[in-house]
């Protein structure tokens, strides 16, 4: 069809419409319900499994994954960037990443023990197909926005990545409960873990069949005849990341805040990818079926008072400054890695499940906006963007490894999870070396 206007309605709406057929991913596959059948799998094996010539602990045989799947991402996104910039048809390239990461949570169907090496690839290449995915879709949107409509219509895919993910997480929940109402046989046990099976296929569809909508309005790129595809130009995101380090030298604020973030980052991230994990492993639930039941409930919790926190959050930080309350939230997540260690009880994690949804929004609203606040006024701002992206990521695979780690040597991911306390205390120091001046009011 005819490209549509900069600014277009459509194409603006076309655009955020790919939060919603993405998000599905990082709800059911990253957050609730492949932990849940993961765990499920190796119910009979007392958690351990011998692969890649290791006896691992099946936690951290993920974590493992997850970071070396992130590090990956950490590398391969400055040549996307840098690819992004130039090539006229970035369209198919973000096609490309949609495609691999649906086929790879199809992929996840077949996922079992007796074919782990299998089972792990497809989980890998999913998660590198959404990360791949992302910094295409997030390099679209200078192309198709204005910049006063780029904060309206980012967050609108904010929004509609929410609903919809929660959307096709409720009815997932809906077939694990009550698998015979969809048609799913077996035993109980059985049922459910088919209806898990079912719910991956269901991400792939998804997350293909409602990007055709955005593919069907979005520009091939953002030049009509792409630059030839060089060296130089698969290399320029390194070179742009090198500059905002050398950059970082002369503006202390900007400097001393991403140490804080960094450590933050990589505690925050590590928390959420792994509490599903803790969850079925640490709590007595009293059943399989409640603790399939509450960990799904646990993350719903999460999201909707994510949202909460974001709210509240933004709110505190016009009144006190960005800095002294990304602190006090530091401050409740030191707090809440040192009383995970206790926890036991079905209700507890629920109460954990709250408070970590609140800081959560809270924190990453946040650490963004201040970000933002602290760049030079005359700088290229995707570059610093490129290079705090780049920096989160490198934090969850430095997370996630002193998790899987521990989680490996000690048996239990409890000292762990006190350990990335320690990060968040450390976050603390880190921003208190913020100079006050850049705390008062970045509102």
């Amino acid at each position: 069809m005819k490209n549509l206007q900069k600014g277009d309605k459509k194409l603006l709406n076309a655009w955020a419409f790919y939060d919603w057929a993405n998000s599905v991913y990082t709800l059911t596959i990253a957050s609730a319900v492949f932990p849940i059948f993961y765990e499920a799998l190796f119910s009979k094996r007392d958690h351990y499994i011998d692969v890649f010539g290791l006896h691992l602990k099946n936690s951290a045989l993920i974590s493992f994954t997850t970071a070396f799947a992130f590090l990956v991402v950490s590398f391969i996104s400055p040549l996307l960037s840098g690819i992004a910039d130039y090539v006229g048809n970035k369209k198919a390239f973000m096609k490309f990443f949609c495609y691999l990461g649906a086929i790879s949570c199809m992929g996840l169907y077949w996922f079992d023990l007796e074919n782990i090496y299998i089972g792990l690839a497809f989980y890998f290449l999913g998660l590198i197909g959404y990360w791949g995915s992302l910094v295409f879709y997030n390099s679209y949107l200078p192309d198709i926005a204005f910049e006063e409509q780029q904060d309206k219509i980012s967050a609108k895919g904010y929004s509609l990545g929410y609903i919809g993910s929660v959307i096709l997480l409720i009815i997932n929940l809906a077939m694990i409960m009550k698998p015979n109402l969809f048609g799913i046989t077996g035993t109980e046990g059985e049922a459910a873990m088919k209806a898990m099976r079912y719910s991956f296929i269901m991400v792939g569809v998804w997350w293909v069949l409602f990007s055709q909508y955005t593919y069907y309005y979005l520009p091939k790129g953002n030049k009509e005849n792409g630059e030839k595809l060089t060296k130089s130009v698969v290399f320029n995101g390194f070179k742009e990341l090198k500059k905002v380090w050398g950059l970082l030298k002369d503006n202390i604020p900007l400097k001393r805040y991403l140490g804080g973030f960094f450590v933050s980052s990589m505690a925050v991230q590590t928390v959420m990818l792994v509490a599903t994990y803790f969850g079925a492993q640490e709590i007595k639930w009293s059943s399989k079926e409640e603790s399939t039941i509450g960990l799904i409930i646990c993350i719903l919790i999460i999201q909707l008072v994510a949202v909460v926190g974001a709210v509240i959050t933004s709110r505190a930080s016009a009144k006190f400054g960005n800095i002294p309350t990304l602190i006090v939230i530091n401050s409740i997540w030191a707090v809440f890695c040192a009383l995970a260690f206790f926890i036991t009880l079905p209700i507890h994690f629920y109460v954990m499940a709250t408070v970590a949804g609140f800081v959560m929004g809270g924190i990453q609203a946040l650490s963004r906006s201040t970000y933002s606040k602290l760049l030079p006024e005359t700088v290229d701002t995707a570059s610093f963007f490129s290079f705090y992206d780049v920096a989160e990521k490198i934090g969850i695979v430095i997370g996630m490894c002193v998790y899987g780690i521990i989680d490996q040597r000690t048996g239990s991911p409890r000292a762990a999870i006190v350990i990335l306390g320690l990060f968040f205390l450390t976050a603390i120091i880190l921003l208190r070396r913020v100079p006050k001046k850049d705390t008062i009011k970045m509102s």
